[in-house]
């Protein structure tokens, strides 16, 4: 026996197959529905029913006044948890959480009007949860026999992946495009043989400037770089679909309106674009704006030029002095010399030494003052006073030149803080530049002026002029004109480097000037003066020591060198020992008790440090002088020898003339 409430399908042929819904419906308790019992069903809603069950396509019928729900078995995963107490319940009920989104649609469906809704958005409740989903849909008015709008039949389509789909491509092709905005490198993408723009990211508009792109070709967007041979490369890369890849390749862009053109420099890739069927359809560009690497590596090329031609300029420039000192040596060496000439030669062999003492002195200079270590200990000067100084060092090479040098000196005093020797430095270099850049018989011309709180110091030639193209570097270190051959003593190319850092020690600066080769040069110091200076005073000279004989100890591991400098001393009327190493020169200073030692540092057995620390501890030798007499002449150097107890730091080789004043303040200590 068959449930009462059960329908046969021969009585109801609309009903017969429909799947599980048409099951459903033949078997469903119909006595609570506002539908009635299927036999009551009016023909229009059968007709509708029997196609819905029959229809693979999702589908659903309201009807009548309170619009009861029938649905097929395609719209079951649309009820989700809904779906078997949906079926014949009122419209309403199913969907009551979407019912506001939907009313204005079936209310124009009742009134006869066709809706269609294409990813319409709804927030469904039937899987426990409430989520956003999206449809495709249309509701369309279904008459009765009268042809009274009496239900409405939807056909729909769930598009929620396929939006969910989209919109996840859309994110992703959005974080894409913001990685691709954001890429240091330089990033576009060009179509059509024409190349033209339809993307391009911030790096490449801040290498061409900001300027309209996208939609243009390549030739009308960037018509400056025209036959810098791009495009012709953008061509070959399009028409043969093999890429490029450019290194360092030098670019001219306009990067502002109406601007002049810029050179950058840039590495890239030119990469075809293949479509479907594997035709070239675009060019994906990339790279990198490397102009300053390019720079810096040319820098360094330079710097490394400069440093090979300063190793052979230094190397010249020793082997000059070196060549007369050792010939004038083995002439000595010989013994077979007269007096006149065995004093010639020894004028050489002091005369080149000092020279080259010079050069180590502004080596040592340039390193101290080019890496900040240089100390100076300023006091109220007079610039005509530091001006006077300076011509006085450079009047022997002004003289053996034959130059011609006039002073146009300001009579009113200018008074500048500063270090007496290092501004003197600067002035004698200047002017010793100039006598060497000016031939023989040429004129300078120093003049003293004050300018806008500035003490001026030009100094002017009528010499070999500086080349426009190196104007700018003048002041460079190691920069120096080309030699000429008259000139085989051209320095080292520092004194304008020492020159400018010295100056700027002094909080002033430094120029240079010329209209060209063989038309001169000037330079111009400018120092701020001292807005409430005082006349200065005249140095008062030394106060000439006494003379007498000082008892001396040499410690040097140079035999050489040790034994010339007691030799010099002994012929000023010294009494000098030598010890080769500390512990020689330890026992003989505790045995003779010298006044002044002089103490090389680098000693085999202890160093010289440790020599003065154990002299400086024995009652027998507390008191005495303590020279450092050492190759090491920087300032931690200086305050190395000062905590170990030495009481005066000399750098070799030894200016005698210092050497000799301290031993004659010693001897008139002792008188």
């Amino acid at each position: 026996m068959k449930p009462e409430h059960e329908t046969p399908a021969e009585w109801l042929p609309f009903l017969s197959g429909g799947g599980q819904m048409g099951a459903m419906m033949r078997a469903h308790d119909w006595s609570h529905s506002p539908l009635g019992h299927p036999r009551t069903w009016p023909q229009a809603l059968r007709t509708t029913v029997g196609l819905m069950l029959n229809s693979k396509f999702p589908m659903f019928v309201a009807w009548g006044p309170e619009l009861g729900f029938l649905y097929n078995d395609s719209y079951v995963p649309v009820l989700g948890e809904k779906h078997p107490a949906a079926l014949g319940k009122r419209f309403h009920d199913v969907w009551r959480e979407i019912w506001d989104d939907l009313h204005p649609l079936i209310v124009r469906a009742l009134k006869g009007d066709s809706t269609y809704m294409d990813r319409m958005p709804l927030r469904m409740h039937r899987h426990g949860y409430d989520e956003d989903t999206w449809f495709r849909f249309s509701y369309s008015p279904v008459r009765d026999e009268d042809g009274t709008v009496a239900g409405m039949f939807c056909a729909c389509v769930e598009t929620t992946a396929e939006v969910l789909a989209e919109r996840y491509r859309n994110e992703e092709n959005q974080r894409l495009m913001t990685l691709f905005e954001q890429a240091p490198g330089i990033l576009a993408v060009l179509r059509g043989p024409d190349h033209v723009f339809e993307i391009t990211n911030q790096s490449y508009m801040q290498l061409i400037g900001q300027r309209g792109l996208i939609g243009k070709p390549a030739r009308e967007a960037l018509p400056e770089v025209a036959n810098q041979g791009f495009f012709e490369l953008l061509d070959q890369v399009y028409q043969s679909g093999q890429p490029f890849v450019g290194h360092a390749v030098p670019l001219r862009v306009q990067r502002e309106a109406n601007g002049p053109l810029e050179e950058r420099f840039v590495d890239f890739v030119y990469q075809p674009i293949r479509g479907p069927r594997g035709d070239v359809e675009g060019i994906f560009v990339e790279g990198s704006d490397v102009t300053m690497r390019k720079r810096v590596e040319d820098e360094l090329r330079a710097a490394n030029r400069q440093k090979d031609q300063f190793l052979a300029m230094l190397a010249h420039e020793l082997r000059n002095p070196l060549a007369p000192i050792t010939t004038a040596a083995q002439l000595l060496q010989r013994g077979t010399l007269d007096p006149q000439r065995a004093r010639h030669a020894s004028d050489i062999i002091v005369r080149q030494a000092e020279h080259m003492t010079d050069l180590v002195n502004d080596l040592l200079d340039v390193s101290r003052v080019t890496r900040g270590l240089a100390e100076i200990e300023k006091e109220d000067l007079d610039v005509v006073a530091i001006v006077h100084g300076a011509v006085e060092q450079v009047r022997p090479l002004l003289d053996m030149r034959r130059h011609e040098l006039k002073l146009a000196l300001s009579e009113q005093a200018l008074h500048v803080s500063g270090d007496r020797a290092r501004l003197v430095q600067v002035v004698s270099n200047i002017l010793n530049n100039a006598a060497k850049y000016t031939p023989p018989g040429g004129r300078i011309v120093l003049r003293v002026t004050s300018e806008g709180g500035e003490a001026v110091v030009a100094v002017c030639d009528n010499g070999q002029g500086i080349e426009p193209q190196m104007l700018p570097y003048i002041f460079d270190l190691f920069t120096q004109a080309e030699r000429t051959p008259d000139r085989s003593q051209g320095g080292l190319g520092i004194g304008l480097a020492l020159v400018k850092s010295l100056v700027a020690l002094h909080g002033g600066r430094v120029a240079a000037h010329s209209a060209g080769p063989n038309k001169g040069s000037e330079f111009v110091v400018r120092l701020p003066l001292l807005s409430d200076a005082a006349a200065h005073e005249p140095q008062q000279p030394d106060h000439h020591v006494g003379e007498g004989a000082v008892r001396v100890l040499v410690v040097d591991d140079n035999a050489d060198a040790a034994q010339m400098l007691a030799t010099l001393l002994e012929a000023h009327g010294h009494v000098v020992s030598v010890e080769y190493d500390g512990t020689g020169g330890l026992a003989r200073a505790l045995r003779e008790r010298p006044e002044v030692m002089l103490l090389d540092i680098g000693l085999p057995d202890m160093d010289g440090h440790e020599l003065a620390r154990r002299l400086r501890a024995s009652p027998d030798t507390a008191n005495a002088m303590l020279i450092a007499l050492t190759g090491y002449g920087q300032s931690d150097d200086r305050e190395r020898a000062r905590q170990a107890g030495f009481d005066r730091h000399l750098v070799k080789p030894a200016d005698l003339s210092e050497l000799l004043r301290i031993l004659a303040e010693v001897r008139g200590q002792v008188d």
